[in-house]
């Protein structure tokens, strides 16, 4: 496939539509590839089916205008940071080969998520060692040292090693990884104005009616439908002053930005 220039990797389907959808819709209108990993089906979910969520899902993203979009089967209600897992994502970073990946903040209430960029994390970094086969090797057991221990044991054996398709898909390293903080109450390092796309950032979360209609199954959890707009508009409105724009989503990074030209930082002082 094609590689793609933005990844998001996110725990649940809806979970990119409520952290990040209105960037990866940015970006695709600045003519990049944009991709959604989601890392469980939804069959946890107080509202609808896995079956459910994965035909909004579908709608989530073309609405957003996403390039790829699959999801894995690690159990939902228990993202473990396990070295199955890791491959398992991996070997999606290595097929989508993204130059940038967008992860969930490492903090917040649902172990899911913030187990998810821990996984996310140490997956972009394994994707990108030459000699670790992504395919076969499921065992919690086994490891990147046994598998190169193995392979020179063959050598040693006059064994022919034969070629391994995993391999042949090459190993890739994201340049850059990114945090959506959405899901918890951190002061971000850069917000993304979203304010043309956001009317169809919301629509890519109504898209999920399973989760978002009034019904009775969970009305303590999820808020009433005339309520949604409001709470999202607001914390995008609230983002979105932080650098003077009407709506934008929040991000962090981990490395010490670079600066070129000190004239031309944006976002005013005073």
């Amino acid at each position: 496939m094609e590689p793609l220039d933005i990844l998001a990797v996110a725990a649940h389907r809806d979970d990119v539509e409520q952290t990040c959808g209105g960037t990866l819709l940015k970006m695709a209108h600045l003519g990049h590839r944009t991709g959604i990993l989601d890392l469980t089906q939804g069959e946890m979910g107080t509202r609808g089916s896995a079956e459910d969520r994965a035909r909004e899902a579908a709608e989530a993203a073309r609405i957003l205008r996403v390039s790829w979009r699959e999801a894995l089967d690690i159990p939902d209600g228990r993202v473990e940071n396990t070295w199955a897992n890791r491959l398992k994502v991996a070997r999606v970073v290595r097929q989508t080969r993204p130059r940038v990946v967008i992860l969930p903040y490492w903090e917040g209430r649902h172990p899911d998520h913030y187990t998810a960029a821990k996984l996310g994390y140490e997956a972009c970094f394994l994707a990108g060692l030459a000699k670790l086969n992504v395919d076969g090797v499921t065992d919690a057991q086994d490891s990147a040292f046994s598998q190169v221990a193995s392979a020179v044991a063959s050598v040693a054996a006059g064994e022919a090693q034969a070629p391994s398709p995993a391999l042949a898909l090459g190993p890739h390293r994201p340049f850059k990884i990114i945090y959506a903080t959405l899901y918890h109450d951190v002061r971000p390092t850069f917000v993304v104005d979203i304010t043309e796309h956001f009317e169809a950032r919301l629509e890519s979360l109504m898209a999920y009616k399973s989760q978002f209609s009034d019904q009775e199954a969970g009305k303590e959890i999820f808020p009433a439908r005339t309520e949604i707009r409001a709470r999202v508009e607001s914390m995008a409105r609230f983002y979105g002053a932080f650098a003077g724009v009407t709506y934008a989503e929040p991000f962090l990074q981990k490395e010490v930005g670079l600066v070129e030209d000190v004239t031309a930082i944006p976002v005013k002082s005073i």
